[in-house]
C-alpha cells in the first residue's frame, strides 16, 4: 500500500504533500487521507453510475430460472463473474421478448461497474441515432469514442428495428472500433442468419458478425415470456379481489337483517 505521502498527493493534497514534514507528525493527518479517499471514491463511482446509464433492474436473485423453456444456469452464472473481460471476448444474448436476457445484461454492467470497470448501457436505437445525428466528423469521432471505450459496452436490443445501410456502418464502426480491445454485450431477438433482415442490403454484416462472434459467447434462452406470465397472474389476483369484494358486498345485508 502507498505511503502516506503518495496517498495525499494521489487525492490531490498538494500543499500537505509539499510541506510533508510539517504535517507528517499530526494525528489528523491520516483520518482525513482516509476520509478524503472515500469521498473521492464515492464521487467517482456516482460519475460512472451516471455515465453507465444502466437503468432500474431487477437483481439476478430475483430471476426464475424455472420459468424458460431452455436456459444454461450455469453458463450465465459463470459470465456473472466477469471473465470474459479478461480477454476481451463478447456475449450475446439472444431470446424473444420477455425471457429476461435485458436483465441479465444490465447486471452484468452493474457488476462490472461495481468492480471498477467503465460501463456504458445503451439501446441499439439510442446510440445510432445518436451517432448518425451527429454533425461533422470530428463530432461523430467523439461520439464513436464515447462507446469504443468502455470496458464493457453493453447494446439493448439490436434486431427489435429495421435499419438503412447508415445504421449498420455505424454498428460495424463500434463493433471494429471494439474488436479484441474490450468486450462487448448484445442482446438480441434474432439470431445472427437473420442480421440481414436487420440491416437489409448493407454489404458489411457479414462482417460485422464476424467480428463480433470471434472470441464470443452467445447465450440462447428459449419459452414464453414472462411478461405476459407475469400479467396473467396480475389479472388473476385482480379477479379474485373482485370476486372477494362482491362477495362482501352481497353478505353485508344479510347481515344486518340478521342482527336487526
Amino acid at each position: 500500500m502507498p505511503d502516506l505521502k503518495e496517498r495525499a498527493k494521489k487525492i490531490g493534497l498538494k500543499a500537505i504533500a509539499a510541506n510533508w514534514e510539517k504535517f507528517a507528525g499530526e494525528s489528523w493527518l491520516e483520518p482525513l487521507i482516509v476520509a478524503e479517499e472515500k469521498e473521492k471514491d464515492k464521487r467517482s463511482l456516482e460519475a460512472r453510475l451516471r455515465e453507465a446509464a444502466i437503468g432500474e433492474f431487477k437483481p439476478m436473485a430475483d430471476f426464475d430460472w424455472g420459468w424458460p423453456q431452455k436456459i444454461d444456469r450455469e453458463q450465465i452464472e459463470e459470465l456473472l463473474t466477469l471473465d470474459f473481460l479478461k480477454d476481451h471476448s463478447n456475449i450475446v444474448l439472444l431470446s424473444t421478448n420477455g425471457l429476461g436476457k435485458t436483465m441479465i445484461a444490465q447486471n452484468l454492467a452493474s457488476i462490472a461497474l461495481g468492480r471498477g470497470y467503465k460501463t456504458r448501457f445503451v439501446k441499439a436505437s439510442y446510440m445510432l441515432n445518436q451517432l448518425l445525428e451527429c454533425d461533422g466528423a470530428s463530432a461523430r469521432g467523439r461520439c464513436l469514442k464515447k462507446y469504443c471505450s468502455p470496458h464493457l459496452l453493453v447494446v439493448d436490443e439490436v434486431g427489435y428495428m429495421n435499419y438503412d445501410n447508415r445504421y449498420a456502418d455505424l454498428l460495424y464502426e463500434v463493433i471494429s472500433g471494439r474488436y479484441q480491445k474490450a468486450s462487448t454485450v448484445i442482446t438480441t431477438n434474432k439470431g445472427y442468419r437473420q442480421w440481414g433482415e436487420i440491416f437489409p442490403n448493407a454489404g458489411c454484416v457479414v462482417t460485422m458478425v464476424d467480428r463480433l462472434l470471434h472470441k464470443s459467447e452467445t447465450v440462447v434462452i428459449e419459452g414464453e415470456s414472462y411478461r405476459q406470465h407475469e400479467a396473467m397472474e396480475r389479472a388473476a389476483r385482480k379477479e379474485a379481489e373482485r370476486k372477494a369484494r362482491r362477495k362482501k358486498t352481497k353478505e353485508e345485508p344479510a347481515k344486518k337483517e340478521k342482527n336487526q
